[in-house]
């Protein structure tokens, strides 16, 4: 697992559309079915990367925080799960039920969701406004498993959110995530 860091797309890039099998329920859900009123935040995730499994109880925290805010999480996994079955979707079932996960883990299996986004690494993150317009994408906080000491406080990734509640700019000094490279088909 190579540490990868995130692609920074363009600000203001409109979300691109998918649907996608939800691994939680079972069923095909598109992102106009998943949109937040507010804003939506899509992350691309997968089960046993380090650096997700670092973060992810607080994501799950977050994701509760702001759900009253009309803000929808969305989790990705873009995984090759034939060479990482650690990452299938019986596992990401089993992951977002242990986690309790209050969004959707959806599985992109052909892997065109992830480049669509232009996703590179887990976790990769993603803030789009009320109108699909990219407003952040970048790291979390500065926090990483075994690389530095910083506690978890997502004070990047809040500070981006809480802007774009309150319809103020977003910094576009934005941080790239940092974290396992998505195991891409061959």
């Amino acid at each position: 697992m190579s540490y990868t860091l995130s692609n920074m797309i363009p600000l203001g890039t409109k979300a691109p559309d998918f649907t996608l099998k939800n691994t939680v329920d079972g069923n095909d859900k598109s992102l106009s079915e998943l949109k937040g009123n507010n804003a939506t935040v899509i992350i691309f995730i997968c089960n046993h990367c380090p650096y997700v499994i670092h973060l992810i109880r607080d994501i799950v925290d977050a994701a509760n925080e702001y759900k009253n805010e009309g803000v929808n999480f969305i989790a990705i996994n873009s995984n090759d799960v034939e060479n990482y079955p650690d990452d299938s979707p019986d596992k990401m079932n089993l992951i977002a039920r242990v986690l309790q996960f209050p969004f959707p883990y959806l599985y992109d299996e052909d892997q065109e969701v992830a480049k669509a986004y232009d996703a590179a690494c887990t976790p990769d993150f993603y803030i789009f406004d009320g109108e699909m317009k990219l407003a952040y994408r970048g790291q979390y906080d500065e926090s990483r498993p075994k690389r530095n000491e910083v506690p978890i406080t997502g004070k990047d990734f809040k500070n981006a959110l809480n802007a774009v509640l309150e319809g103020g700019k977003v910094s576009e000094r934005q941080v790239p995530s940092g974290g396992c490279n998505i195991k891409w088909k061959n």
